[in-house]
């Protein structure tokens, strides 16, 4: 179980790597944690469920939230705007719950300065081939699709350095054990970066 007192935590990755399904074994796992669902202008794919995975608006409602200030954080993501409810998040804080943002690293850095002391964790994909492999598998996306989410992972990972920890999603299992044992352990210094993960990201450098 994980103490209460980790109340804001943060987990990004590059698309394909598999943070939805870290995140959702998480959850499962311990009662103690919930995930906020973001708010979201893309179209919903076929296997999602609006209010679940996330919650799909129009440009103008989404707009209109952003103009009142109701997200805690949001982003432009491959033409599509994504947003952290503000008033979910903090309620969730207040009944104990300890709460996890699934964002990019434009969200966790506007989150951070509103909350500096939020936990922050990034997942990489064993290798590019991999990742490569686990985007053409997900089957969501078009070839053109593919390779610009590709493309982005190549800067995305290159952030993973201002991460508190970054962790290499191989076994689902395991990365979750990790990230448990992590975070209940935490006090305040981050974790070192170890050569097969700073390896794993320096091969993803131009």
């Amino acid at each position: 179980m994980l103490p209460k007192n980790k109340s804001l935590l943060i987990i990004s990755a590059p698309s394909g790597t598999g943070k939805t399904t870290v995140v959702r074994k998480l959850i499962r796992d311990n009662p103690s944690m919930v995930a906020s669902v973001s708010y979201t202008t893309r179209s919903k794919r076929d296997n999602e469920i609006d209010g679940d995975d996330y919650r799909f608006v129009s440009i103008p409602v989404f707009e209109a939230m952003a103009a009142e200030h109701a997200f805690f954080e949001y982003a432009e993501v491959f033409g599509n705007f994504y947003g952290t409810p503000k008033k979910e998040v903090e309620d969730s804080i207040k009944e104990g719950k300890t709460v996890i943002l699934e964002i990019d690293w434009q969200g966790a850095n506007q989150v951070r300065k509103a909350e500096p002391n939020c936990l922050t964790l990034f997942l990489i994909p064993p290798s590019k081939t991999e990742l490569k492999k686990r985007l053409d598998k997900r089957g969501t996306d078009s070839v053109g699709e593919i390779n610009l989410r590709f493309k982005e992972a190549i800067n995305d990972i290159q952030h993973s350095i201002n991460y508190d920890a970054t962790f290499v999603n191989n076994d689902l299992a395991l990365t979750c054990d990790e990230i448990v044992n992590f975070v209940e352990q935490y006090s305040c210094n981050k974790k070192p970066i170890s050569e097969h993960e700073l390896s794993i990201i320096n091969s993803f450098k131009i």
